[in-house]
């Protein structure tokens, strides 16, 4: 199937299409094409950055009847995860994924920051996986993958291979994927026991791209004291950044009698950060939003833990 060109502005380039019924179909033909083609998730982000011709692609394979890669599952623990994950299918639609109850009970950062992203409209059609390999370092399911440690499972012509979140976003809108490989789920580590989560995030419209924002989590002891942390930041770098040197600094901290002050580890975390100046914010502004950010969500998560 072939698309033309019409006259007028906001037409993308000529490309085919392909719509393949397995994902070993959609392996071969991104094989077969390679850096003329180009995976369609929801299309929420690819579509007009074709339209804009920012993009450009020969060969589009449509992903929407891999029906293999909606499943949203909750796997048993192993060594590296003993509470388990939740493994999310790089097509299960966002709308979906902030709905689902195991994903409220075992993920809460997913279904927190699902209201977040976009519009209803686009999060109906847009998809975990395609945002994820979008690689926006202003979106916020990257910076939850990144802060849980979260791992890729990858398929290419020669097998399947699991990628660390920290080892897939390269730089903006740019990730490890090579162009013969797809993205086929996201699996997420659960916590259990004691432990908090909160969202934080400023943008200049409801909808729009965070212009900084970040994604923590706290478990807590018996005794009060931080045993795990994660702080992901996004719009802060060119990719979303995990602030190791905070979550280090919260380790140990006694929160027993209720949250301390969390000033020092927010701006440690901004920190570690590298914002850019452009026409939406300068560096210097993300900079120091991206730390009270960090303090106040921090504060959200410890109380959210206590609890617990």
């Amino acid at each position: 199937m072939s698309h033309t060109r019409g006259r007028g502005a906001l037409k993308p380039a000529p490309f085919e299409f392909h719509a393949p019924a397995a994902v070993a179909d959609a392996v071969g033909l991104l094989a077969e094409h390679g850096d003329e083609a180009k995976p369609l998730a929801g299309g929420q982000s690819l579509v007009p950055m074709l339209a804009l011709r920012l993009a450009r692609f020969a060969h589009l394979v449509d992903l929407n009847r891999l029906g293999e890669l909606q499943r949203i599952e909750r796997e048993d623990g192993t060594g590296g995860t003993p509470d388990g994950v939740v493994a999310v299918g790089a097509m299960a639609r966002q709308a979906t994924v902030g709905a689902d109850p195991e994903v409220a009970s075992a993920v809460p950062l997913l279904s927190r920051v699902t209201p977040l992203i976009g519009h209803f409209q686009i999060r109906n059609r847009g998809t975990l996986g395609g945002s994820i390999a979008h690689a926006d370092p202003a979106s916020e399911y990257p910076a939850v993958a990144l802060a849980l440690g979260a791992e890729m499972e990858v398929a290419g012509p020669t097998g399947s291979r699991r990628v660390a979140a920290r080892d897939f976003f390269v730089s903006t809108w740019t990730t490890t994927l090579a162009a013969d490989e797809l993205l086929l789920a996201v699996r997420f580590p659960v916590w259990t026991g004691r432990c908090g989560f909160a969202v934080e995030e400023v943008a200049r419209r409801a909808g729009d791209f965070a212009l900084a924002g970040c994604v923590c989590g706290v478990s807590l002891d018996d005794a009060g004291r931080v045993t795990r942390a994660a702080i992901g930041l996004m719009g802060m770098g060119s990719t979303p950044v995990r602030a190791e040197g905070a979550e280090a600094a919260l380790l140990g901290t006694d929160v027993s009698d209720g949250a301390p002050d969390l000033a020092d580890v927010g701006e440690l975390a901004a920190g570690e950060a590298d914002p850019v100046d452009d026409v939406h914010a300068s560096a210097r502004y993300r900079r120091q939003v991206g730390g009270r950010l960090v303090t106040r969500a921090l504060g959200r998560a410890v109380e959210e833990a206590r609890r617990g």
